[in-house]
């Protein structure tokens, strides 16, 4: 979208899933990158063929806890992406047997860990980590998820507003999520050593550990999800 042939055609703004979600509710934005839990409560329309995805390991959502998992009744959150946390709900809830209560923190692991069993980590934060954090255990929920149902696990997808869908805006986006795929060491070279991440962890991570193209599968395991997340509800 910033250096493909998409470039002129949106007006782009920055910001997390989970604020992308509310500018979505709010009318405030036509299009945007949103949790896949949210996409049924916002009536949106799906753009189907690119998202946030992983088949296995995924890296950069951490569960890290000083307890068994099935011993977890705390857990510190970093809320950023609501996905993320009601994953972590679903595979205690369904793999060790475990109903935490969940509490918002800034990701700050030793804070987390000081008030809480477990606490959860995503993105950069979960990254430059990484699995290996003694004296703590870290579960890898993508990894979970594969284990625990043999399916991708969708975390956010795009989505936009009934009377923006049409079948040029799913092109233009499948067309830009191509050409960003095509470009994955350049990507890695400029964008992670300003994060704080080696090029080499960031490209291993956009080639091996994220999917950005979505298909059957994926969305598959996404209507899992929603159906556990549902199945959760109280």
């Amino acid at each position: 979208m910033l250096h493909g042939a998409q470039r002129t055609s949106f007006e782009l703004e920055f910001c997390l899933p989970s604020e992308c979600a509310d500018r979505l509710e709010s009318g405030t934005a036509d299009v945007g990158i949103v949790p896949s839990i949210e996409l049924q409560r916002l009536g949106l329309e799906l753009i189907p063929g690119a998202g946030i995805a992983c088949r296995g390991a995924v890296r950069s959502i951490l569960l890290f806890t000083k307890v068994r998992p099935e011993q977890i009744r705390t857990l510190a959150a970093d809320s950023s992406s609501r996905t993320s946390v009601e994953l972590a709900r679903i595979v205690l809830a369904r793999r060790y047997g475990a109903t935490p209560s969940v509490d918002s923190f800034p990701p700050d692991l030793p804070t987390m860990l000081e008030n809480a069993d477990a606490a959860l980590l995503i993105g950069d934060p979960a990254l430059r980590l990484g699995v290996a954090h003694p004296p703590f255990a870290a579960l890898d929920l993508g990894e979970e998820w594969w284990a625990m149902t043999g399916l991708p696990m969708v975390f956010a997808v795009w989505g936009c507003r009934e009377e923006m869908a049409s079948s040029d805006l799913v092109e233009a986006f499948a067309d830009s999520c191509r050409f960003g795929r095509r470009r994955l060491p350049e990507i890695a070279r400029r964008e992670g050593p300003p994060r704080q991440l080696s090029e080499a962890l960031a490209l291993e991570y956009l080639s091996h550990h994220i999917v950005n193209e979505l298909g059957e599968n994926e969305y598959e395991g996404m209507r899992l999800f929603l159906r556990y997340a549902r199945e959760l509800e109280p």
